[in-house]
């Protein structure tokens, strides 16, 4: 339709009222997509630009994701303030203490890649990530293609059943299963060999602490209570001043191995190293995202977000772009140290998020 000698369109002359201003209702009548109280004219929107019913304008020059810009300010915060309800046989996967809640997951594999996409998850567990990843095809940010490794037999044989058994429940309420991905069992540091140079979008993972993922976990023996799992130069913890990576006072493990608690320089150097090798399979416009709770120990914090970042940062050729936290508002609290010292009882884990370094 022609303009009129003013220059505006047919769309625009529908959302003035008489005297010029915008009129909110009549643009809502007429179908016209209207977000945070605006009227988004379409026919002045630029060719790099979309709008998506519901969601906003979408940049099509977007590298990062697939995040309208009304999307993308709200994942910007730097606070996830979300407590996850147990699902995706949660139980189940609860045998490992350190899972993840797939829907975390999600949220943050939609923030940091785009549909098709593929992500690794060296440090992969009961498979939070890749769990993640799939359900991402159902969630409207579309299917991811996940890789995990584990060394730990039990904790695939975990992620097997979860799936088999959430999608045997998902086929009878009539919904799409979820995509089986690829969970790799062995070390990373001998699989991550097979996996070409730039070819991961996004590596997301929490990495294990102290060998954790050779451990095997519960959370119903007192003996869990008194494990050395993650004490710094193999020093006992206690029930009443100690707190775990995930705001806990109980490090849940069970069968530690001799010689398996190494030291907090020990742990920082072999993840360092880890992640220099596994940065070459990150695109350059790729994502690191990391998973990493401090600790109190001994009445003294232990700042391990920050430790880990400079080991990191130091060895292998990422920056760091931005820490971000995940607070559970839905977490247990303990009285620590009462009434004699303050102790922190966390309720909050650091996702550490990483860039690779490039010429550009």
């Amino acid at each position: 339709m022609a303009d009129d000698e003013g220059g505006q369109h047919r769309q625009s002359r529908l959302f003035t009222d008489d005297d010029g201003d915008f009129d909110v209702e009549r643009a809502r009548e007429e179908s016209l997509p209207v977000e945070d109280g605006e009227v988004i004219d379409t026919d002045r929107l630029a060719d790099h630009q979309r709008y998506v019913e519901g969601r906003g304008i979408y940049d099509e020059r977007n590298r990062v994701n697939d995040l309208t810009g009304k999307e993308w300010k709200y994942a910007t915060k730097s606070v996830i303030a979300e407590g996850y309800p147990p699902a995706l046989q949660h139980d189940l996967r609860s045998e490992h203490g350190g899972q993840k809640p797939p829907r975390l997951c999600a949220e943050l594999i939609g923030r940091f890649s785009k549909a098709g996409d593929t992500v690794l998850d060296p440090f992969a567990g009961v498979g939070g990530t890749l769990l993640g990843a799939s359900l991402c095809e159902h969630e409207g940010t579309g299917l991811r293609e996940a890789i995990g490794f584990e060394r730990n037999r039990r904790w695939v044989e975990i992620y097997e059943t979860a799936l088999e058994r959430e999608n045997e429940e998902r086929r009878e309420r009539g919904d799409p299963p979820l995509a089986e991905q690829d969970m790799r069992h062995g070390d990373c540091a001998d699989l991550i060999e097979a996996v070409p140079d730039d070819s991961v979008d996004l590596l997301l993972t929490d990495v294990p602490y102290w060998h954790m993922d050779e451990l095997e976990q519960t959370r119903n023996e007192r003996a869990t209570r008194e494990s050395k799992l993650g004490a710094f130069d193999a020093a006992a913890v206690t029930d009443d001043a100690e707190t775990d990576r995930d705001g806990g006072a109980e490090a849940e493990a069970d069968g530690e191995e001799e010689g398996e608690t190494g030291t907090k320089a020990e742990w920082l150097a072999d993840m360092a190293a880890k992640f220099e090798r596994f940065t070459d399979a990150v695109a350059p416009d790729g994502h690191l995202v990391v998973f990493i709770g401090d600790m109190y120990r001994e009445q003294s914090y232990e700042f391990l977000s920050a430790d880990l970042a400079r080991a990191i940062e130091s060895t292998a050729p990422v920056t760091l772009a931005a820490t971000l936290i995940w607070y559970d508002p839905t977490k247990d609290l303990h009285v620590y140290g009462y009434p004699f010292s303050f102790v922190p009882s966390m309720v909050h884990q650091n996702v550490l998020v990483f860039r690779p370094e490039t010429d550009g």
